[in-house]
C-alpha cells in the first residue's frame, strides 16, 4: 500500500494543524537609512517603499514600526561629510549615534542594532583604510573597533560588523570589553558574499566604491567551505550571532551553518531580493504577498531564526490583519 500524504493536506485547518514552521513578527529586523541632514523623507527610487529619513522626521516612522509589532531595527547612517578615513563613522555625535539616542528616548524597549562599517563614511566608498588601491586589513581593525565602541556608548543594544576584515570580531570584542560593554553582543556578517544583489542598497546608502570592487575582502560565491571557515573564526573570536548575506541564493549556506553551529543564524534578505519582487509586483506579474511569504518560510526552513528584511512592515501588516498563516 502506498502512503497517502494528501490526507494531511485536505483542508486549511488540517494544514495549519500539522505545519512545523512559523513566522512571527518578532523574527524580523527592519533596516533604516538615517540621513544627517534635516527635513528629509525621500523614497529610494530603486527600493519602492523604503526611505532615507532624517532624524527630525524619524519619530512617525518609529511609531509605525512599533505599532506594527516590529521590535528590532538595523541602522545605516548617511553623513553629510565623507573623507578617506571615514571619521564620521566613529564621531560620538554622528548620525547613527544620534539616531540610537533618539530611538532609545522614544522607544526604550526597541532593540537597536547598528551596522559597523566604513563604506558609507569614506570618500572612496571602500570598507576600510586605503593604501593606494589596497584596503588595509589590520589598520582598519582599529577604526572599526572605535565605531563599535562609539555605538555602544550611544546606547546600541547590539553591533553588527559588515566590513569583512579578518580579525575584526576579536578586535571589537576586546575594545568593547575594555570599555565596559561586556554584555553588548556582536551580530557578525560572518558569511557575506561579493554579490550583485547589493545594487539598490548602494543607491540607498551612497556606498558604492569609487573604484574597483570588494572582491578582495567579501567572499567568492563559487566557494562552499570558505563559509564554514569564516563562521568558525568569528565564533572563536567572540561573535554571538552569525549573518548570511545575501539570503535567497544562499539557502544552502544558511542550512549548513544551522546544522553545524549552536548559535542563532540571521539571514539578510538584501535590497535586490526586495526590489525584484516590488518591480515584478508593480508590473502585475506576480502575487507580491504570496512570493514574500514563501520567501520568508524558505529562510525559516533553512534555519534562520532572525530575518533582516525590507519586507518587514508589509509582513507585519499582513500578520496583524490575519492575511497570512
Amino acid at each position: 500500500m502506498f502512503k497517502r500524504h494528501r490526507r494531511l493536506r485536505s483542508s486549511q485547518v488540517m494544514r495549519d494543524m500539522v505545519k512545523d514552521i512559523y513566522i512571527d513578527v518578532r523574527d524580523f529586523v527592519y533596516p533604516l537609512f538615517i540621513e544627517e541632514e534635516k527635513g528629509i523623507k525621500k523614497e529610494i527610487p530603486s527600493m519602492p517603499g523604503q526611505y532615507r529619513i532624517s532624524l527630525d522626521m524619524l519619530e512617525p516612522e518609529l511609531d509605525e514600526i512599533w505599532n506594527l509589532g516590529i521590535r528590532s531595527v538595523l541602522l545605516f547612517g548617511i553623513p553629510i561629510e565623507k573623507d578617506p578615513m571615514g571619521k564620521e563613522a566613529y564621531n560620538d555625535f554622528g548620525v547613527v549615534q544620534e539616531a540610537v539616542r533618539l530611538i532609545k528616548k522614544l522607544h526604550p524597549e526597541m532593540l537597536v542594532i547598528t551596522d559597523v562599517c566604513m563604506c558609507e563614511y569614506t570618500s572612496h566608498g571602500h570598507c576600510g583604510i586605503l593604501s593606494g588601491p589596497h584596503v588595509l586589513n589590520d589598520e582598519t581593525l582599529y577604526y572599526l573597533s572605535k565605531i563599535a565602541v562609539s555605538h555602544a556608548k550611544a546606547g546600541a543594544d547590539m553591533v553588527a560588523p559588515s566590513d569583512m576584515m579578518d580579525g575584526r570580531i576579536q578586535a571589537m570584542r576586546k575594545a568593547l570589553d575594555n570599555e565596559g560593554f561586556i554584555n553588548t553582543p556582536i551580530m557578525s556578517y560572518s558569511v557575506k558574499y561579493a554579490s550583485s544583489f547589493y545594487g539598490p542598497f548602494r543607491d540607498a546608502a551612497d556606498s558604492a566604491p569609487s573604484f574597483g570592487d570588494r572582491k578582495t575582502y567579501q567572499m567568492d560565491f563559487r566557494s562552499t567551505k570558505e563559509a564554514l571557515r569564516e563562521a568558525e573564526a568569528d565564533l572563536e573570536e567572540g561573535a554571538d550571532i552569525l549573518i548570511v548575506k545575501p539570503a535567497l541564493a544562499y539557502l544552502d549556506v544558511i542550512k549548513r551553518l544551522y546544522r553545524r553551529y549552536d548559535v542563532p543564524i540571521a539571514a539578510y534578505n538584501v535590497s535586490a531580493e526586495y526590489s525584484m519582487v516590488k518591480a515584478a509586483a508593480e508590473k502585475g506579474w506576480i502575487d507580491e504577498k504570496g512570493i514574500v511569504v514563501e520567501k520568508m518560510y524558505a529562510l525559516k526552513r533553512a534555519g534562520a531564526s532572525i530575518i533582516i528584511t525590507y519586507h518587514a512592515k508589509d509582513i507585519a501588516r499582513w500578520l496583524k490583519n490575519n492575511e497570512i498563516d
